[in-house]
């Protein structure tokens, strides 16, 4: 390692670490160079300004240390110790290392490439200072630019680089980059994972920020067209650079629009050299509650020391899902500078990880003493647990130690007799071993070279949780493990998330407020779809979820409620004779039936006398019992439709009228024949003949009944549910079959009556002793009246109320007939008997001077 004066102390001041190169050595009989990113140098706006021109002994420049990744530089130790100590692995031959820093700017990437291939440190381009080259394969680095950056040199010399950065297809161009192999596993599935974690928690307003390089738009891609298939929706979309020279301009660019985006939840991807400005930018966003969703790649944890952390509280981040390399932490909590005197680098970081000064006497000298535990560092500080990025180290310093172990294993097959200069191999002959390569670690994991062999990334789902004391700690809460069944691939434990702003409570990445039941999302005009605003469904219409995209109908048997989020049943309902309604109808029907019976009861008992012998007993007689008909057939619309009650209520209620209607058509009739046949060689004595009275009522009767018979052939009623005429029932009802026949029916009995109606209203005038006419006339006016105001509110009435107005009508007009033309008679019979005589008839036509029996 790097000797420092005087063995075992510590130099009074650290040197400068950016003008050492390589930064820490270990000799071995084989060297690997790796490039770790540990600490970054500010650098001139200028690319290469410095690279040709500075002065070898030009002043320190400042720099910070990026403590997180100096696990990674330990990790490399910890592979070199097992390595050399293992006897089955490169048995007599020691590995040893140069480990640079990569810096995130293109000058510094290649400067420090030209001392690794000029050797010992030195910066002559075409030349090797080394007394022996022993360097077999260079380890780096951390991102695609910094690998594609050194691949571009280094496969001028068909050095093999193993990429230990995320994967990046364009890597695997073995045209274009054909001595870079890459260890970290694929990550086609990423994308799908952090969709299904932003669906779990039924976000869809997302904010997306990526690196502005290939990997970023690969992934940027990915999820817009995985967000399309879960109908999520981008608030926005920054793309970071992947240099830090243009932090500046980059910041005052894209940070003001993501501390004004309406988006709550904030998807980053990109790698520790891309999200480097996140890191020194976080004191301005502290006051901006937002959800961060880290992708693998950055270390969400990272800051420097002088930079709260809080903003990330509670953050979720996809970290590698990996065993845990046996031994690897116990060699964590024993490192220390006392176990390592001679390595100035881990002075350095222990220095500025515990904050210490660097100069001998130290206040805080017990924490800050060689003895003491990176265990204790805070999470920003260090992780015991072993990153992702450490765990493909690890995997690669092993993957060139099989490779070199296989090709001496090869080797000494065929050689008898070899000087130690001949055991060393150039680096182009590890390419064929180093391809072919495949292990199982110490972890348990199969491990392959072969980029086709790559595994798919498995990932745990970390939360970032920062303690009331301060204290920092990422909890795994979930896991997304690709190519699996699809119900077993995505596990969350909501419980045992904290999300910092909000405590417990899940927060709400949406554009818009949900739909709740009874309302649906009604899009806005130029927004995405996730951004709509919440109408109510329209009348008819119910929805039972949360943000439903369309209202749906109701069944034809139920009906929606007030708020209109479910369907309720419809009440059957119809005209019962249970109900008040209808039980009223029924009496005053039966009633009336009654009455009439009773009516014709006493015509019967009076038949001799003259005023029932007067205008045609028979006729009366037929009147009356179609009148007890009429008052009778209206029980037929009340109760519960039956086939048979519909085939009947209407062809009954026409035929009995008709038969009525037609008995008053004949009593008229014969009024004005009597009048006029009584008169001296009047020609019409011949209609005088007591049948034409049965004729004219069986003609007019037998026209209504073929009618019924023909709308019964032809379109007979029927009981059906209307559904839709009262809202919240279901009317049980008799489907007419025919409205025209119908109508037809009702317009012949007005034909009827109006005929009935002109001849009494003409005969009005004719001596009343015998004459009926005037009471004709008014029972035919009351008739008339009552169906003329029946046709507009039978059109315009709904469902039981149809049934009731036609009652109405059949009672009304059968009373009106009933009271115009035989409460008059029965008073005289009942009650003025003396008046019903022959002598007091006789006594009344004498007195008008000429009577005619």
């Amino acid at each position: 390692m790097l000797q420092l004066p005087g063995t075992g102390s510590w130099p009074e001041k650290l040197p400068c670490f950016h003008q050492i190169n390589p930064l820490v050595s270990q000799d071995g009989d084989l060297v690997i160079g790796i490039f770790l990113s540990l600490f970054s140098v500010e650098v001139n706006g200028v690319a290469g300004a410095e690279l040709f021109e500075s002065p070898p002994d030009k002043a320190c420049r400042p720099y910070k240390w990026l403590h997180k990744n100096y696990q990674q530089a330990l990790t490399l130790v910890f592979a070199v110790e097992e390595i050399n100590k293992n006897p089955s692995l490169l048995p007599n031959i020691s590995l040893g290392y140069h480990l640079y820093n990569t810096y995130h700017s293109d000058e510094k990437t290649l400067e420090s490439s030209l001392r690794w291939l000029s050797g010992n440190g030195q910066f002559i381009p075409n030349y090797n200072c080394r007394v022996q080259d022993n360097s077999v394969a260079v380890v780096g680095g951390d991102t695609s630019a910094l690998s594609v950056q050194m691949g571009t040199l280094l496969d001028l010399y068909k050095f093999p680089q193993i990429s230990y950065g995320p994967f990046d297809s364009i890597l695997s161009d073995k045209v274009q980059f054909p001595y870079i192999y890459q260890m970290a596993p694929k990550d086609s599935s990423l994308h799908q994972g952090v969709v299904r974690l932003i669906v779990y928690f039924e976000w869809n307003w997302i904010g997306l920020v990526v690196s502005n390089d290939m990997r970023g738009e690969k992934f940027l891609w990915g999820m817009k067209e995985e967000m399309v298939k879960s109908r999520v929706c981008l608030s926005f979309t920054e793309k970071i650079p992947v240099s830090e020279r243009r932090y500046k301009e980059s910041y005052e660019n894209f940070m003001p629009r993501i501390l004004a985006s309406s988006s709550k939840v904030i998807v980053i991807h990109g790698d520790t050299d891309s999200l480097m400005i996140l890191r020194y930018s976080q004191i301005f966003i502290i006051i901006i509650e937002k959800v961060w969703i880290a992708t693998s790649h950055w270390d969400i944890t990272m800051r420097p020391l002088h930079v709260s952390g809080y903003i990330f509280n509670g953050a979720l981040t996809f970290s590698y899902l990996t065993n845990e390399i046996p031994g690897l932490k116990t060699f964590l909590k024993t490192v220390t500078p006392f176990k390592y005197p001679d390595d100035i680098l881990l002075r350095g970081f222990w220095l500025s990880a515990f904050r210490c000064s660097d100069q001998p006497k130290n206040p805080e000298q017990e924490i800050c003493s060689p003895n003491a535990s990176l265990a204790i560092l805070p999470l920003c500080s260090f992780d015991m647990t072993m990153s992702g990025l450490s765990y493909t180290i690890y995997n690669t310093v092993y993957a060139v130690a099989w490779a070199l172990h296989e090709m001496f294993v090869r080797k000494s097959e065929k050689r008898t007799i070899e000087d130690e200069e001949h055991l060393i191999p150039s680096p182009w002959q590890l390419h064929s071993f180093l391809k072919n390569t495949q292990f199982k670690n110490s972890a348990g994991d199969d491990v392959f070279v072969e980029e086709s062999k790559s595994s798919e990334a498995q990932y745990a789902i970390m939360n970032y949780v920062i303690f009331p004391n301060e204290t920092e700690a990422l909890i795994k809460v979930g896991q997304f493990v690709p190519k699996v069944p699809l119900d077993n691939d995505f596990t969350i434990h909501v419980d045992a998330i904290e999300w910092g702003w909000w405590n417990s409570k899940v927060p709400c990445g949406v554009c818009s407020d949900s739909c709740g039941p009874g309302f649906m999302k009604t899009p806005l005009e130029g927004q995405p779809i996730c951004c709509f605003k919440c109408s109510q469904c329209p009348e008819e219409e119910i929805s039972s979820q949360m943000n439903a995209e369309h209202c749906m109908k109701c069944p034809e048997d139920e009906y929606p409620n007030k708020q209109r989020d479910r369907c309720l049943p419809k009440v059957v309902t119809f005209l019962n004779v249970q109900e008040p309604l209808g039980m009223t109808l029924a009496f005053i029907a039966i009633s009336l039936s009654f009455l009439t019976a009773l009516i014709l009861w006493v015509f019967v008992k009076f038949q001799d006398t003259p005023i029932v012998k007067a205008n045609n007993r028979t006729l009366s007689y037929t009147l009356l019992i179609s009148l007890i008909f009429c008052f009778l057939c209206s029980l037929l619309f009340i109760g519960h439709p039956t086939p048979a009650t519909c085939l009947l209520r209407q062809t009954v209620f026409g035929v009995v009228f008709t038969v009525a209607v037609s008995s008053i058509l004949a009593k008229t009739i014969i009024v004005v024949l009597a009048f006029k046949g009584i008169r001296p060689g009047s020609r019409i004595r011949m209609f005088m003949h007591p049948r034409v009275s049965i004729y004219v009522v069986l003609i007019c009767s037998g026209i209504q009944v073929i009618f019924c018979a023909l709308w019964l052939v032809i379109s007979p009623p029927f009981p059906e549910a209307d559904t839709h005429s009262q809202y919240g029932h279901i009317i049980l009802r008799c489907n007419e079959g025919s409205d025209f026949v119908f109508y037809c029916v009702l317009g012949y009995m007005g034909f009827l009556a109006l005929g009935s109606f002109t001849v009494a209203f003409l005969a009005r005038n004719l001596p009343d002793t015998f004459n009926e006419a005037k009471f004709i006339t008014f029972s035919m006016l009351v008739f008339c009246s009552v169906w003329a105001s029946f046709l507009p509110t039978y059109q315009s009435a709904k469902g039981k109320a149809m049934v009731v107005v036609e009652i109405f009508s059949i009672l009304a007009s059968s009373a009106g007939l009933l009271g115009c033309i035989f409460i008059p008679k029965c008073y005289v019979i009942l009650l003025c008997p003396d008046r019903n005589t022959l002598e007091q008839i006789q006594n009344k036509q004498d007195s008008r001077g000429k009577i005619f029996l």
